[in-house]
């Protein structure tokens, strides 16, 4: 069995994946089971390798038995280098980290392709592996972003905007009258009270963004699909008017279509 395990700035997803089964629909395939943990700097390689076979033994696999493949995405660094270890002390081989070196399948159009995170490049195998290209993917994370795939499987670049949560923590820190609000639509677009105000801006003023982007890069490709995946997704797509699927673990599908490219 493969783990897949996308390190997020904030949140941590880790995916068991058995490469021999291809049942479930889209990046589901062969998907046995996922968790989403918060990302902790501090924890050392034996914290994590705790964490996983704990994990691991409530789905009744054995770490020590039923792994044979790790594949990583990382934007921190130190949980990058904690995981390697990791691999190398209770799994006894070395991981697939996505990064310069890595054989991807895609070629990548930007300026420095180095420059471009791990994560990325994995939501754009992914989305080309399952509906083909031209492709924007939109990843709803830390950072709202955006990654265009080209008609013949090229990264050609994208980008990058402050995420749903991340922009309110920043009006909540600096309007001392506003508090935090529950994530949900509200009621209308107008608001009748300063929580249905805050929820409005915040999803359908991001949706509004979303769609906003997707459509110029649409003037530049023409017609794409859009795919949208991150943990905040849920709350755009339903108000969206230019998603068109939804794969909340298309980073896990594409690492373990990278791990396969990898290894013999």
């Amino acid at each position: 069995m493969l783990l897949t395990i996308d390190a997020g700035n904030t949140q941590t997803v880790i995916g068991l994946y058995d490469e021999d089964d291809d049942t479930g629909e889209g990046a589901e395939q062969g998907l046995v089971q996922h968790w989403r943990v918060k990302t902790d700097r501090n924890r050392t390689a034996d914290e994590l390798a705790v964490l996983l076979r704990s994990l691991l033994d409530n789905v009744d696999v054995s770490m020590d038995d039923d792994i044979d493949g790790l594949a990583v995405s990382s934007g921190v660094p130190v949980v990058t280098q904690a995981l390697e270890y990791m691999s190398r002390r209770y799994f006894d081989f070395d991981p697939v980290v996505l990064g310069p070196g890595v054989k991807s399948g895609m070629p990548i159009l930007y300026d420095n392709p180095r420059e471009v995170g791990a994560d990325r490049i994995a939501n754009a195998v992914g989305a080309y592996d399952l509906y083909g290209g031209p492709t924007v993917v939109v990843d709803f994370g830390t950072g709202n972003n955006f990654d265009v795939v080209s008609e013949n499987g090229e990264f050609m670049g994208g980008a990058i905007a402050p995420g749903i949560e991340i922009s309110l923590d920043a009006l909540f820190g600096r309007a001392a009258m506003l508090g935090a609000v529950p994530l949900e639509e509200p009621r209308s677009v107008i608001g009748k009270n300063t929580v249905e105000a805050l929820q409005s801006g915040a999803i359908y003023g991001f949706a509004s963004q979303i769609d906003g982007m997707v459509r110029r890069f649409q003037a530049e490709l023409g017609p794409t699909t859009v795919v949208s995946t991150g943990g905040l997704g849920y709350l755009i797509v339903p108000v969206s008017e230019t998603i068109e699927h939804s794969e909340p673990f298309l980073t896990l599908y594409g690492l373990r279509l990278i791990h396969a490219k990898n290894v013999d």
